[in-house]
């Protein structure tokens, strides 16, 4: 570590988030204004430049702190509009019956780079250093590049967006999203599901003081999720003939927070990571389930700016998680803050299914027949 300052490391989240809300809701006004394969084009060329001007910093084997915070917040303003945009323009790849397979195989693709990325990393640093990681994260985006240039343009299609102020633009996608009770009810699922049942803040104190299995035991924890996630979503062909897909999400969420707090009910390591696996199949078939849902409600002159939100939804959740499961740990102990954590989010996911009828409701083969669909 650079600094040797676990405070200074933290700050660097701190860094981030002011950038990263910016330009999601920036991105989705500009995915519904403009072609969305040139956005997400100039975007990857950006997110080319920071790689590069990171592994220009850490060549010179001291950059500034101050660097490192702006070049992090960037990395993560330009991610963050890139999710925005890439979710914007699959619906339009895909016929409407294929949309569902789609977003689970993206999905799914998404949820593999968690669990191989993360050590691929860590061989190139041990390999090459910190700038030889930068270098070839760098090299990845370039690919990026070209093979966006072999896609067709992307218009949104619709009423134009030009005319209209940036502000005004934000302003009316997230009053669009206030008048839409089931993207309403689907948002409020997952933040819920997020905050009261994703304790990965914890993983290391479980792996390390619990079942006593050190950095490996934490590595195998995180893995586990995203190793269920991964593999639920490649395997969701099921959904497609699925309609009720409202109450599919939240069928799937109550075994998120079931299987959660098996985990803190559980003796020893691989129990833990079996259940955690489990969770992340749940969260996965939530995912796909929703992202269905919000795509089929929304037309696509709105894509943008709903993706926005969604982006906004699906990265706060999990550092308001790290917040309550801290809190609850501190005030109790780590079991009792993942267990309770798990059943409050089976309890919100009851709250959410009383408050948000529509969500209860939504039936694929209606909401794909809507003659404002596409």
């Amino acid at each position: 570590m650079l600094t040797g300052s676990a405070l200074l490391t933290g700050l660097l989240g701190a860094a981030e988030l002011v950038p990263l809300v910016a330009m999601a809701l920036l991105g989705g006004a500009l995915a519904d204004r403009m072609d969305r394969r040139r956005l997400l084009l100039l975007d990857q060329i950006a997110l080319v430049a920071v790689a590069v001007a990171l592994c220009a910093a850490a060549l010179t084997g001291g950059p500034p702190v101050l660097l490192l915070y702006v070049l992090g917040g960037l990395l993560a303003g330009f991610g963050a509009l890139q999710n925005v945009a890439r979710s914007a323009i699959v619906p339009n790849l895909v016929s409407r019956e294929d949309m569902p397979a789609a977003l689970a195989i993206n999905f799914g693709l998404y949820q593999l780079t968690m669990v191989f990325g993360p050590g691929l990393g860590g061989l190139l640093i041990a390999a090459s250093g910190v700038e030889g990681a930068y270098a070839v994260d760098a090299i990845s985006c370039v690919a990026l590049v070209a093979a966006l240039r072999g896609l067709g343009p992307q218009l949104p299609e619709g009423p134009g967006e030009a005319p209209v102020r940036i502000r005004r633009s934000i302003a009316d996608g997230l009053a669009f999203v206030r008048r839409s009770p089931a993207l309403l009810g689907s948002f409020a699922i997952d933040l819920s599901a997020m905050t009261f049942g994703m304790p990965r803040a914890l993983f290391p104190v479980l792996a390390v003081s619990v079942y006593g299995a050190g950095a490996a035991g934490t590595g195998l924890l995180f893995a586990a999720v995203s190793a269920g996630a991964a593999v639920a979503a490649l395997t969701t062909g099921w959904l497609d003939s699925a309609r009720r897909l409202g109450l599919i999400t939240i069928a799937a969420v109550c075994v998120w927070g079931l299987a959660i707090a098996g985990a803190g009910f559980a003796g020893s390591l691989w129990p833990a990571a079996a259940l955690l696996a489990v969770a992340g199949a749940a969260d996965s078939v939530s995912a796909v389930c929703r992202s269905v849902i919000n795509q089929t409600v929304t037309p696509d002159a709105m894509r943008g700016r709903m993706s926005s939100v969604f982006s906004l939804v699906v990265t706060s959740g999990p550092r308001l998680g790290d917040v309550e499961a801290g809190v609850v740990a501190s005030l109790t102990s780590v079991r009792t803050s993942v267990v309770s954590g798990g059943l409050a989010c089976v309890a919100g996911a009851a709250v959410v299914a009383a408050a948000f009828p529509a969500l209860v409701a939504y039936d694929k083969r209606h909401a794909l027949s809507e003659p404002g669909y596409r």
